[in-house]
């Protein structure tokens, strides 16, 4: 059977910038590591404990809109979709990380269909968020043709883009742009049959990650935000500092709703920011600088912090709406606590909602 033999292993971690030196040609059947380091079990069970926020936050999220048809509009739909994508990524996501941290042994192809599984599903919240931050903004740059413009289907179709475009960019490395092409350039041919241990750097090229999903399709989204946010916190203070009558409502009021709204939108950015950039610092010093030692507790911090970004979302996007803390609070009591919960009464919320609203304003149906 073709492969690198047991005295290869320096040779080939010294002529290349990736951890390989655990490529090797094993029997069919993968085989668990031994043990685990104490820095690899407190990340997996903090892992653990992300995952389960994660995905009970989420559900929550999707079952308030669920029972609550006064949610049901546009922007919860994108609200739903990084919901959707934060689920998977506590149900999926975490346990495949938790899989590549142990160094399962593998077959090739398996361990990199597990990588891009991550990518897909990480690159797929992230473009959920982005799209949340663009409807946002809609609502406050055009708010007299907003309804007009972001009807439910279009809303939909940019869901499914959204997902499309996550798919394409996580899933091109199983097209060829992955590390297999370079253990055939230095080793030459390998056998279908190769085994490895399965971590992330050793079927990911970190020119994938660095040059296509970094600054490709981490930090033009970020940059992007960023614009957005700041046009928004201007076109707010802009208009407290007018203060131009809305409908029949104190303009103060409205426009101090709308603030409070800016300021969760500047606490997304900030958390997307801090979660995520770390990972792909460390993945830019692997590239750039592949002589300079990465402390494994560092790499198991920086992929906690992308993972919990999942984890804190449903706080970020729904404790402050008050619509969902409503709806949550009567999930909470009728079928975790089992007592009785008042149904939400949508029609008096509609009309609540119809009451503050005016064409100046329609963000104020959130109740935020």
């Amino acid at each position: 059977m073709g492969g690198l033999q047991p005295n290869n292993f320096t040779s080939l971690s010294s002529e290349i910038h990736y951890p390989f030196e655990h490529f090797i040609a094993l029997p069919r059947t993968p085989r668990m590591p031994e043990d685990l380091s104490p820095t690899q079990a407190l990340y997996m069970g903090m892992e653990v404990v992300i995952a389960v926020s994660s995905v009970i936050g989420n559900v929550m999220v999707v079952w308030a809109v669920k029972i609550n048809k006064s949610l049901r509009d546009t922007t919860f739909c994108f609200i739903v979709s990084l919901a959707v994508a934060d689920i998977a990524v506590g149900a999926l996501v975490i346990p495949l990380a938790i899989t590549i941290s142990i160094g399962l042994q593998t077959h090739f192809y398996s361990c990199l269909l597990v990588a891009c599984t991550v990518l897909v599903l990480t690159e797929s919240s992230i473009l959920a968020l982005l799209a949340i931050a663009i409807d946002r903004y809609l609502r406050v740059k055009i708010p007299t043709s907003y309804r007009r413009v972001v009807t439910p289907r279009r809303a939909g179709l940019a869901v499914v883009m959204c997902w499309a475009v996550a798919f394409i960019v996580g899933l091109t490395p199983m097209l060829g742009w992955n590390n297999l092409h370079n253990l055939e350039r230095k080793n030459g041919s390998f056998s279908p049959d190769l085994f490895i241990t399965c971590q992330f750097e050793n079927v990911i090229s970190m020119e994938y990650m660095v040059y296509f999903n970094f600054f490709s399709w981490v930090l033009p989204p970020l940059f992007l935000m960023l614009a957005i946010y700041t046009e928004i916190f201007y076109m707010i203070h802009k208009q407290l500092n007018k203060k131009v009558g809305v409908g029949h409502g104190d303009p103060s009021k409205y426009y101090n709703k709308e603030l409070k709204l800016a300021k969760s939108l500047a606490l997304v950015l900030v958390l997307f920011a801090a979660s995520w950039l770390p990972l792909h610092i460390l993945n830019c010093i692997t590239l750039f600088s592949p002589e300079c030692e990465k402390p494994e507790v560092l790499l198991f911090i920086a992929i906690l912090l992308t993972h919990g970004n999942s984890a804190v979302n449903p706080i970020v996007y729904a404790f402050r709406i008050k619509k969902f803390r409503m709806a949550f609070l009567r999930i909470w009591k009728q079928y975790f606590c089992c007592k009785d919960a008042p149904p939400i009464d949508t029609q008096m919320s509609e009309r609540l909602d119809k009451d503050h609203f005016c064409p100046a304003a329609p963000l104020e149906h959130n109740n935020i």
